[in-house]
């Protein structure tokens, strides 16, 4: 049984056979947007993290270069150890060098030579700060108003070089480029840009904005933008900075990856985690009250995760959590299958809610109205019943819980010759609740599963117990 989810294969000549979010077709949108704009430019694929963008990026990359374009894959937080990103880019384009190649990169770098070292006082000076003298500091301030004018010119002559070396070496990359990508752009993708130590994110994009907007040269950051936006706002040191605005320095084009439909991926996450070993088992299977429970687990993902705000990486988390706990269970035990799963979500998604379930420490009251904040967005006409049944799951099970062993309060009592609850229901709109009235009789009835504490799941959940099935 797997425990994690694996990076998916990616076959050369075919290289979205394997994607399970049918997102081949935007990899064919941005091809062509490279293919007519030859001059060059900076492209963005902001999602946030964990929606995939990483497997579509390396995807793409393949597909591009099935197509004969000449492309780099660079994940910056992996590299951002090296101070200098100029170094690292240059570093990276150096793959690219053929024998026929090698003078006219030879150039670029030498010229890249002479940027690094204007770029080299800043450091120095940084340095100076921290470890001078301040003593021999005090005796030289005597001769500064002497030596201004001396400054001064050195750094006039120091901009007229350093603008100078910067035309030369994009001169320089641009006749590489030009040589090197078989008439086509060159496409640099870097990856995991937000995840980097904020300086090199922001000093990555000063040096690609300064340095390297030459012809046939187009950039692809994969970002989540407001990530990436709090890291340039802790360089700046202000909370104030508009990082929208900021990042239009860099960025020519936008795009955002289309959420991808909301059954297919918790569909495939299913069959990859090998949930029919447990819940089509055919020692499960024997049981008629434990036969729906594959319909019913898939039945509440379609709710959990139906309004995109669970990212792709969450899901997987999710699966995979309660796949394992699934282990614990005997092969006769009620799993409620919905209530078990909205559970792991919780532990996954709303750590201190889950915690406060854990300890009792929430009323019934209380963990209804976190139960409708959570759920509210996915409630419709055709979710309406599903969610319903899944509060009269919560509540029936933490109740027992909360009173275990001594005695357990009424949800519903027996009045005037009927059953009337003693509790709202959050999502029933129903007359006097009685869809919800309906739903806790029908629990109470239901081949002791109306006996089934909350606390019976959390065990497993928290692995508090062996595993004794597959």
């Amino acid at each position: 049984m797997r425990i994690k989810h694996e990076e998916i294969e990616i076959v050369a000549g075919s290289p979205f056979d394997n994607c399970k979010l049918d997102r081949k077709k935007y990899a064919s949108v941005l091809t062509s947007l490279i293919e007519n704009y030859e001059e060059g430019f900076v492209l963005a694929i902001n999602n946030k993290w964990g929606t995939g963008k990483t497997t579509f990026l390396k995807m793409w990359n393949q597909d591009l270069k099935d197509k004969e374009f000449q492309t780099i894959y660079f994940n910056a937080w992996e590299n951002d150890f090296e101070n200098s990103p100029l170094t690292a880019v240059m570093g990276e384009l150096k793959s690219l060098k053929t024998e026929k190649t090698k003078e006219q990169f030879a150039s670029a770098v030498e010229k890249a030579a002479k940027i690094s070292k204007h770029l080299a006082p800043t450091i120095v000076k940084a340095l100076a700060e921290k470890y001078i003298n301040i003593e021999t500091l005090n005796q030289g301030l005597a001769d500064i108003t002497e030596g201004l004018v001396d400054v001064f010119e050195n750094d006039v002559k120091q901009y007229s070089e350093r603008k100078k070396g910067i035309q030369e070496f994009k001169k320089s990359l641009s006749t590489f480029v030009a040589n090197t990508s078989n008439g086509k752009s060159l496409v640099f993708m870097i990856d995991e840009l937000d995840r980097c130590r904020p300086d090199y994110s922001v000093s990555l994009l000063e040096q690609i904005k300064h340095f390297f907007t030459v012809p046939n040269i187009v950039f692809v950051l994969s970002i989540d933008k407001k990530q990436l936006g709090n890291a340039i706002r802790g360089v700046y040191g202000s909370e104030n900075l508009d990082y929208e605005e900021y990042l239009r320095r860099f960025i020519d084009i936008e795009y955002s990856l289309p959420e991808p439909e909301s059954n297919s991926f918790y569909n495939y996450l299913y069959g990859f985690f090998e949930f029919d070993e447990f819940f089509e088992s055919a020692d499960r299977k024997q049981y008629r009250q434990l036969a729906s429970d594959k319909n019913n687990f898939l039945s509440i993902c379609s709710v959990l995760f139906a309004n995109n705000q669970i990212t792709l990486r969450q899901q997987e988390k999710i699966f995979s959590h309660s796949r394992i706990a699934l282990r614990a269970f005997a092969n006769n035990s009620f799993v409620i299958p919905s209530l078990y799963l909205f559970l792991v979500f919780l532990k996954n998604i709303e750590q201190d809610l889950y915690n406060r379930i854990n300890q009792k420490e929430i009323s019934i009251e209380l963990l209804q109205d976190e139960f409708l904040r959570i759920v509210s967005g996915s409630i419709s006409e055709d979710t309406e019943r599903e969610i319903l049944w899944l509060e009269a799951y919560l509540v029936n099970s933490y109740n027992i819980y909360l009173n275990y062993p001594y005695f357990r309060n009424k949800l519903y009592k027996y009045e005037s010759g009927n059953n009337v609850l003693v509790i709202k229901s959050v999502v029933d709109k129903s007359e006097d609740g009685a869809n919800f009235l309906h739903a806790l009789e029908s629990i109470s009835r239901y081949d002791q599963i109306g006996e089934v504490s909350i606390g019976h799941l959390l065990k497993k959940i928290n692995l508090m117990e062996s595993f004794k099935f597959s």
